[in-house]
């Protein structure tokens, strides 16, 4: 059964920074693309970035210029890097294939908080 960790969120200012990892069991991050996702109160899960396994890249325009996607396939691990956050990047952060998520995939997330 594949599983998918999240961690790394927490309560931040707004400018502040933090960074996300994703753990995958098995060889999940080497053979599927990965994306980021998130959730905000009341809103639908959006996506927020993503990456092949090619290593190209894509964002959310929210997002872009802010937020980095990798992975190290070595450590079956997915990382967000999120600068200069803001409010609105409150959510719960999720990470799933990309750019179609599996919803058997789905972990518990990382709460990530920014005050203003």
């Amino acid at each position: 059964q594949v599983q998918l960790v999240e961690s790394g969120g927490g309560l931040v200012q707004s400018g502040g920074s933090l960074v996300l990892s994703c753990v995958a069991s098995g060889s999940i991050v080497s053979m599927y693309a990965m994306g980021w996702y998130r959730q905000a109160p009341g809103k639908q899960r959006e996506l927020v970035a993503g990456i092949s396994i090619t290593d190209i890249t894509r964002y959310a325009d929210s997002v872009k210029g802010r937020f980095t996607i990798s992975r190290d396939v070595a450590k079956n691990t997915v990382y967000l890097q999120m600068y200069s956050l803001k409010p609105e990047d409150t959510a719960v952060y999720y990470c799933n294939t990309y750019p179609s998520a599996r919803n058997n995939f789905w972990g518990r997330g990382t709460q990530v908080t920014v005050s203003s």
